[in-house]
């Protein structure tokens, strides 16, 4: 028996005589099938560790890959495609990790969208389809939705119309149209469009309006 150079949790198997290993398992598993010098192995039980092994290094991948940050399911399952495992090692993991909760697509959407919604200044329908690229149930996406504000997705749009409006050039009926075309690319309902639209304008007026003002006061 022989301890990996590289990731110390796993361990080679030799058999006397023989210079390649007979099976390289993680530490866990050498407890669970009591794996020490001088155990005899039969082929049956061999084939059965190096199953377990497989299942259980794809299982420690995806902890591994769900450290970085969240993930759905269809994340987890086209990382683990990518590392070349089998279908069966892979389903082995994702049924685990979703039974420990490690991995819920529905919470995943949830915070995904609040977070969008508060932050990127985009709009339900652009989320949505963010969420279904990244594997996400049409009916969890849907769920997830239904769950934000709606005074935090207008906010959100005010924000971006605001900001927008000033880089606009033209008359002002052209900039509207503009602007509005503009929230709707980035995924806001029609009728959030035009609150924010209008929001914006008005800002904008009674800002050049106070501004004029002053400019007369001061002559």
């Amino acid at each position: 028996m022989e301890q990996d150079r590289k990731d110390r949790k796993r361990y080679h198997i030799y058999t006397n005589g023989v210079e390649e290993p007979l099976l390289s398992v993680h530490e866990d598993l050498l407890i669970k099938f009591r794996l020490f010098k001088g155990t005899e192995l039969t082929s049956e039980a061999i084939a059965e560790i190096a199953d377990e092994d497989e299942r259980y290094h794809a299982y420690a991948l995806a902890i591994a890959y769900l450290g970085i940050k969240a993930r759905t399911r269809k994340q987890i399952e086209q990382y683990l495609l990518r590392k070349e495992f089998e279908p069966e090692p892979i389903a082995y993991a994702l049924e685990r990790l979703e039974s420990e909760h490690i991995v819920d697509d529905g919470e995943y959407a949830r915070h995904f969208a609040k977070q969008r919604i508060r932050y990127s200044q985009k709009g339900s329908r652009w989320i949505r389809q963010e969420l279904q690229q990244r594997g996400v149930s049409r009916e969890a996406a849907s769920e997830a939705l239904d769950s934000i504000d709606k005074d935090d997705e207008l906010a959100s749009a005010v924000h971006a119309a605001k900001k927008k409006w000033r880089s606009l050039k033209g008359e002002n009926r052209e900039k509207r149209q503009k602007l509005m075309a503009f929230l709707m690319r980035r995924g806001f309902p029609s009728d959030v469009v035009k609150q924010a639209a209008k929001a914006a304008i008005d800002e904008a007026e009674f800002e050049q309006a106070d501004e004029d003002e002053g400019l007369l006061l001061d002559n």
